[in-house]
């Protein structure tokens, strides 16, 4: 893997066993982005538009990825997809919908509402670890993504 790219990536998911297994899956997988977590569409709005907690742009620094879990409290990630790709400025961030949901009624609506992809999550450790690591391949060395301005 070429990986050279200093990606910021933000993982919103309300699961904290999710977050946290996620978070070891790309440490074993070996890729150098930097991964940073919210715990729902509110969070991550907030994120995006560096309010509250996320003021500070040398702590929030603009993601060049999103990992958007569906089935969240408080706004789930349809909402959030819905209104991030209806906004001028963040439209352009990549999103994967990375989520349990294998409802082909997801598919077709994240789709249809600017998701870049659809993962559903694997059951198992291992294969969480080689998802990661194949989302790094595809994201990070095959495609060419914006590179966020600060």
């Amino acid at each position: 893997m070429k990986n050279d790219k200093q990606i910021i990536v933000v993982v919103a998911d309300d699961d904290e066993d999710d977050r946290l297994m996620t978070k070891e899956a790309f440490e074993e997988s070996g890729l150098p982005n930097k991964v940073l977590f919210v715990k729902d569409g509110v969070d991550l709005m907030d994120y995006l538009h560096r309010r509250g907690q996320y003021a500070n742009p040398e702590t929030s620094p603009r993601p060049g990825l999103i990992l958007l879990d569906l089935n969240m409290p408080r706004m789930d990630g349809r909402e959030a997809l819905k209104i991030l790709k209806s906004d001028d400025e963040l439209k352009s961030i990549p999103v994967t919908v990375f989520t349990t949901s294998k409802a082909q009624e997801d598919v077709v609506k994240t789709y249809g509402l600017g998701s870049n992809c659809f993962i559903t999550k694997p059951v198992t450790y291992s294969e969480l670890v080689n998802t990661i690591r194949q989302l790094g391949t595809f994201w990070f060395d095959l495609v060419e993504i914006p590179i966020p301005k600060p």
